[in-house]
């Protein structure tokens, strides 16, 4: 006999939120439960978005759940709640624990350390009034979105060796990891610690000059990242107004692969960045870069360049092999009409500074692919803002 819905609701009520201390049944968390031939899926809405303690919550409800008689596996899915729900846990809360909402332990005065649940970081119902510095005219940051049109063409290893050289050349710089699926800038940065909290604020950790923000720090290793996309909007906002960045001269941001939530929102909290894309030369990966290229350009934000990565592999014998095709970025770039900045060759040292946490330009600065990502880095520079903001210049109504 299978497991009924009601069997789970009531497997599920001794689980609790790690850091209010309540039942996730009776804080209304449940927000769906679907059965099918043994097989449990659970969707979880949490407060806020980038908590924590996500990998707690799901190893609790798997605690609960897969010992069932007529469980065969559990998935757990995780979504957002929306203010008018935040409000109702809050009201449930002060109820339960009669007493006001710093009481309940829901007003952001808890959880100071840097494994505190994301109530802590970004208090319930506290959304309005948190300042995107970003989004200032006053700010000196050239924000830079690094994008490709599919993964495994190196945007990310792009994104942190351009970072890098950016900041050897004497400038501040910050890296956003906003591919929060498939985190990699802390490990290839050789981060191992997180941020600290200071105040009510998140300090980036720094490596080789260059401040990072990643999901990578909030989940473990192996521990898969299943939001919908309120989550990963919420999760970008959270990033960029609850994280002490400075006032860096450049914020990299490490978008996903494609044209998804991540694309979208950074037009609404990013709207003077700018875009690049990275491409291999294969027509292939041509075809599939475009379409992200033709998004940003639908959502306002200006496409600036295109950058070919794996143009050829140098051998041994100094003879150039192109073993992803030729042309791909050059066509993409005419296509799209703006420049392509460079050529990145297929170099072994690229992959084996990612996997060491220690970049091709900090592990051999005088390699053909460290030369190709100065020479792009020095373009960026040059090139200049896309967009100039003067806060003397406002509308009034």
């Amino acid at each position: 006999m299978g497991v009924s819905e009601q069997q789970v609701i009531d497997a599920l009520r001794p689980v609790t939120d790690p850091e209010l201390h309540l039942s996730v049944v009776d804080l209304d968390m449940i927000r769906r439960v679907e059965i099918r031939r043994g097989r449990v899926n659970v969707t979880i809405a949490l407060t806020v978005a980038g908590c924590p303690l996500t990998g707690e919550i799901t190893r609790r409800v798997h605690e609960a759940l897969d010992p069932l008689d007529g469980v065969r596996d559990v998935t757990v899915q995780l979504d957002v709640m929306t203010p008018e729900q935040l409000d109702r846990v809050r009201a449930k809360v002060q109820a339960m624990r009669g007493g006001s909402s710093a009481a309940a332990g829901i007003d952001g005065s808890h959880g100071g350390g840097s494994q505190g649940h994301a109530h802590g970081q970004t208090p319930l119902g506290h959304e309005q009034g948190r300042a995107n510095a970003f989004m200032d005219p006053a700010s000196r940051t050239r924000v830079i979105g690094i994008t490709s049109g599919k993964g495994g063409v190196g945007k990310s290893s792009v994104t942190v060796n351009l970072a890098i050289t950016l900041a050897r050349a004497g400038h501040e710089v910050a890296v956003l990891d906003a591919d929060v699926y498939g985190f990699s800038v802390p490990g290839m940065l050789g981060i191992d610690d997180g941020p600290v909290v200071r105040g009510n604020k998140m300090i980036p950790p720094v490596a080789f000059g260059v401040r990072c923000m990643s999901m990578g720090f909030f989940v473990e290793e192996d521990q898969p990242v299943m939001w919908r996309g309120p989550m990963l909007h919420k999760a970008l906002e959270q990033f960029l107004v609850d994280v002490d960045w400075g006032d860096p001269d450049f914020l990299l941001i490490d978008m996903p692969p494609g044209t998804g939530d991540v694309a979208l929102s950074m037009a609404q909290y990013l709207p003077a960045s700018e875009v690049y894309v990275v491409t291999t030369p294969q027509d292939a990966a041509k075809r599939v870069a475009q379409r992200s290229a033709y998004m940003a350009k639908k959502i306002n934000l200006p496409l600036r360049g295109v950058i070919e990565n794996m143009s050829w592999f140098t051998g041994d014998d100094g003879k150039r092999y192109e073993l992803f095709g030729r042309g791909g970025g050059e066509a993409l770039a005419a296509e799209l009409g703006v420049p392509l900045l460079g050529q990145v060759p297929l170099t072994p040292a690229v992959r084996a500074g990612g996997d060491a946490g220690r970049p091709v330009v900090v592990a051999d600065p005088a390699c053909e692919a460290s030369q190709a990502l100065a020479a792009i880095a020095a373009q960026l520079v040059e090139r200049g803002r896309s967009r100039v903001f003067r806060s003397e210049l406002k509308i009034n109504s």
